[in-house]
């Protein structure tokens, strides 16, 4: 049976464990904690139980370092190819198809898209004809996270689309259907020609086919140890369960940061923040963004499934970013010690807006 998927974004991945990173006496300092020191590193994860942990380090723009820390069998070390379920950072992936369709002229970010495909849980809602691209990508839909999580298991509108936020990973599969619909073709096809194949992401995918090689699969683990059951989906969700490597989405987030598939017109858009969520952040296209001062902002996501803790900052004024892939429910506590360590001031504020 598929898990029950919990998927968060990074405000609350790393708020429900920051007392717990901030009281943690064995997080080594700053001076130890360094991209030179990976044996001190493997100590630290050790002690705070996190079987697996995938580190990509962009610096001017480039990918500084991308590693796998940690045994992905007994015995047998992660190889820095290991394929990680990034839960929630599948959205930004899927948004990024969507903006590249509207770069080319292809899709409309306004257009309603009752035109290509209306749920059947909320066809007689005349409110259905008010989702768009933009309200589903800066979650103003309306929708619960999850229907199943209803007390009736239907999808249902809990306010008026485009009128406040609320994070759903129900727009981001209302979205696929659309993109479907639209273009005659499964996502993961889409996002194979638009995204994965342009920038040689040879080992993402949206599901789980005869090229997936299951003996680099991270297995993930719940806070005891105990090993979850691997997800295998045939068919794409647009929300969650993205395969993928550190090295692969590390340059997809490399390619965010520099706008070099989107317009320019398009970029821009991504980056301007749609609405306010909360702490003085905002959810521009896709992306969480975080005001850093001086006009400086960060963009972020991040991903919470059983089994998966995962997290990126970039910074595309100073082309620095930051990736974090672990494979344990306990991979949030090392949030807070990895941002401040890799990306400094920036990191830092990053960390207290959350904190606040």
């Amino acid at each position: 049976m598929k898990k029950i998927i919990l998927t968060i974004s990074f405000c609350t991945s790393i708020s429900m464990l920051s007392a717990q990173v901030g009281s943690n006496t064995n997080a080594p300092s700053k001076h130890i904690l360094t991209i030179e020191n990976d044996k001190a590193l493997e100590q630290w994860l050790k002690e705070n139980k996190i079987p697996n942990l995938g580190l990509g380090i962009i610096k001017n723009g480039k990918l500084e370092k991308a590693k796998v820390y940690g045994e992905l069998r007994t015995g047998i070390p992660a190889p820095n190819n290991t394929i990680f379920n990034v839960a929630s950072l599948t959205k930004p992936v899927t948004a990024m198809v969507a903006l590249k369709l509207a770069s080319e002229g292809k899709w409309d970010l306004d257009e309603p898209l009752y035109h290509y495909w209306t749920d059947p849980d909320i066809a007689g809602d005349p409110r259905s004809q008010k989702l768009t691209t933009r309200i589903i990508l800066s979650h103003q839909t309306g929708f619960p996270n999850w229907r199943f999580s209803t007390p009736d298991g239907k999808l249902t509108f809990q306010f008026d689309p485009g009128t406040q936020y609320q994070y759903s990973g129900e727009g981001f599969e209302y979205l696929r259907n659309a993109l479907e619909k639209k273009f005659g073709k499964p996502l993961s096809q889409i996002g194979e020609e638009l995204i994965f194949k342009p920038l040689k992401m040879k080992d993402t995918s949206y599901i789980w086919d005869q090229n997936t090689d299951a003996s680099r699969i991270a297995n993930g683990y719940d806070k005891n140890g105990k090993k979850y059951e691997t997800v295998k989906r045939r068919t794409a969700n647009g929300a969650d369960d993205l395969m993928t490597t550190v090295s692969d989405y590390s340059h997809f987030l490399i390619s965010v940061m520099n706008g070099s598939i989107l317009s320019e017109k398009i970029f821009e858009e991504m980056k301007t923040g749609q609405i306010a969520t909360q702490k003085g952040k905002y959810f521009g296209l896709g992306f969480e963004i975080y005001p850093l001062g001086d006009g400086n902002i960060a963009l972020s996501h991040g991903g919470s499934d059983e089994g998966v803790q995962a997290l990126f900052v970039i910074v595309p004024k100073t082309k620095q970013g930051l990736l974090i892939l672990t494979n344990t429910d306990e991979g949030a506590k090392v949030y807070e010690k990895l941002l401040i360590d890799y990306l400094g001031e920036d990191g830092r504020k990053v960390a207290d807006i959350e904190m606040k």
